[in-house]
C-alpha cells in the first residue's frame, strides 16, 4: 500500500511511521514539493498537512481509497469529490487540542496584557509602566465566550477556568448536561454570548454554515473592550469587518492565527495595530505533535491494510469532530 505523507511534516516524522507500520505493507513515500504532488497517480492513502486535496488529485489517484488528515480540520478536502469516488477521509480529533488550546490562552493574556505595545514602545525607546495601564487586563473574573464546544473549546474552557474566568458556549450541537457540567461551560445562543462576552474564542470548522460566522453585523453586537480570538480557521471571520471594528475602536482588539487570505503581505494593515497580535496558523503545530497524531493515523493506516473499519470518518456523519 503506497501511503503519501503530503506536505511538510516535523522532522523525522515518516521515519517514526516507519517503525510503527510493517514495511511488508506499507510503501511510504514523502512528498513535500506542490508540482510533484499535484503529478501524483498511484497513491492508495495520502496523508496530509498543509497541502489540499481538490477534485484533481482525487481523480488524478484511481486507487485511492483514503485520505487521512494529520490534525481536525478538512476544510482542505474536497469532500463532495471524495465521496463521489468512494473515498473515506478522516482526521485527527482531539489530537492538537492541547496546542491549539495553548495557543488560544497565549493570544488573550498577550491582548490583555498589551505585550505587543509594550515590545513597540521600548523598542521606540520608551520605557514605562503606567502608559498603557488603562488598557491593561487580566482574565481573572472575565466572561469567555466560546463558540464551539468540541475538545479544543472544552480544552480552552479548562485553561480560562484556572485564571479566574468564567466560560459561556454557543454550539449548533449542545453538549449533555453531563458534560456542561463536568466542564462548568453555561450554553446561550450565539447573539447573546457575543453581547455579553468580555472574550470570544472561536472553535469551530470551517464550512458553508460557518464562513463568516462573525460578520460585520454580529462584531457590531461585542463589547467595546471586547477580544476575539481565532484559533480554528480562515473564514470564520469577516477579516475586514473585524479590522475596522479594530480601527474604529468597537472592539478591544483581536488575536489571530487563521485568516482568509493567507500569507499576509508585509503592508497589510492589520500589522499596523499593536492590539491584533497575528501568528502564521501555527495553533496545531509543534514539535512534539506527532506524539499524539502518529498513534492515531497509524492505527487507522493498520485499520485499512487488514480491511477493517477505519476511525473518524467525517464523510459518513453529519458533524465534523475538532
Amino acid at each position: 500500500m503506497k501511503v503519501v505523507f503530503a506536505g511538510n511534516y516535523p522532522e523525522g516524522t515518516v521515519e517514526k511511521f516507519r517503525q510503527f507500520l510493517p514495511a511488508e505493507d506499507f510503501d511510504l513515500v514523502p512528498v513535500n514539493d506542490q508540482k510533484q504532488y499535484e503529478e501524483l497517480t498511484d497513491a492508495d492513502c495520502i496523508v496530509l498537512r498543509i497541502f489540499k486535496a481538490h477534485r484533481n488529485i482525487i481523480e488524478n489517484n484511481r486507487e485511492l481509497v483514503l485520505i487521512q488528515r494529520w490534525g481536525a480540520g478538512v476544510d482542505s478536502v474536497d469532500i463532495d469529490a471524495a465521496t463521489e469516488h468512494g473515498v473515506l477521509v478522516t482526521n485527527t480529533p482531539g489530537a492538537n487540542a492541547y496546542a491549539v488550546s495553548e495557543l488560544a490562552i497565549l493570544l488573550m493574556l498577550t491582548l490583555g496584557r498589551n505585550l505587543q505595545a509594550h515590545t513597540r514602545s521600548i523598542a521606540s525607546g520608551v520605557w514605562s509602566r503606567t502608559l498603557f495601564l488603562d488598557q491593561t487586563f487580566t482574565l481573572n473574573k472575565k466572561l469567555v465566550g466560546l463558540i464551539g464546544g468540541g475538545n479544543i473549546g472544552r480544552q480552552v474552557a479548562r485553561k480560562v477556568q484556572a485564571f479566574g474566568a468564567s466560560v459561556q458556549y454557543y454550539d449548533k450541537y449542545r453538549l449533555s448536561g453531563e458534560l456542561e457540567k463536568e466542564f462548568e461551560m453555561s450554553y446561550v445562543p450565539l447573539e447573546e454570548l457575543l453581547r455579553k462576552s468580555d472574550i470570544v474564542s472561536l472553535h469551530v470548522p470551517l464550512t458553508d454554515e460557518t464562513r463568516h460566522i462573525l460578520d460585520a453585523r454580529k462584531l457590531a453586537m461585542l463589547k467595546p473592550n471586547a477580544f476575539v480570538i481565532n484559533t480554528a480557521r480562515g473564514g470564520l471571520i469577516d477579516d475586514d469587518a473585524l479590522l475596522a471594528a479594530v480601527e474604529e475602536k468597537r472592539i478591544a482588539g483581536a488575536g489571530i492565527d487563521c485568516l482568509e487570505h493567507e500569507p499576509l503581505s508585509p503592508d497589510h494593515p492589520m500589522l499596523r495595530y499593536a492590539n491584533i497580535v497575528i501568528t502564521p496558523h501555527i495553533g496545531g503545530s509543534t514539535s512534539d505533535l506527532a506524539d499524539a497524531m502518529i498513534p492515531m493515523i497509524g492505527d487507522n493506516l493498520l485499520r485499512l491494510a487488514k480491511g477493517e473499519q477505519v476511525q473518524y470518518v467525517v464523510n459518513r456523519q453529519e458533524k465534523p469532530v475538532v
